[in-house]
């Protein structure tokens, strides 16, 4: 329940930094988008954004066309990462075999810089 309640919350705070922070806005510009999921392995858990300078839409599941997916083994490894979201804890994460990369981590790495600005 927790990492759903999380991952709704930040649905609003991606909302919320659009409207207000302006360099938020710029990469997002700069960009031109992004359509990102975050789920666990089994996907009983799971939610999806797609980002763009108009907008923030977020929403239950991973559609197949998605830019990136973050995929995590369980809900409390999700829940250690995404607490503390940094490189280092994504890259122990995938060493493990705990968090799973789906995608091209360019893109991982331009949401990071998105993120900075919540």
């Amino acid at each position: 329940m927790k990492l759903r309640l999380m991952l709704w919350l930040l649905g609003l705070l991606l909302k919320r930094a659009l409207r207000r922070r302006a360099r938020f806005r710029e990469l997002l510009a700069e960009r031109r988008g992004l359509d990102w999921g975050i789920a666990t392995e089994d996907l009983a858990i799971a939610r999806h954004y797609r980002m763009s300078p108009q907008g923030i839409r977020s929403g239950p599941g991973l559609p197949v066309d998605l830019d990136l997916e973050l995929r995590f083994a369980d809900e409390a490894t999700a829940l250690k990462v995404l607490r503390r979201p940094t490189q280092q804890a994504f890259l122990d994460g995938m060493m493990a075999g705990t968090v799973r990369l789906v995608g091209d981590s360019g893109d991982l790495k331009q949401l990071q810089r998105l993120l900075k600005h919540l």
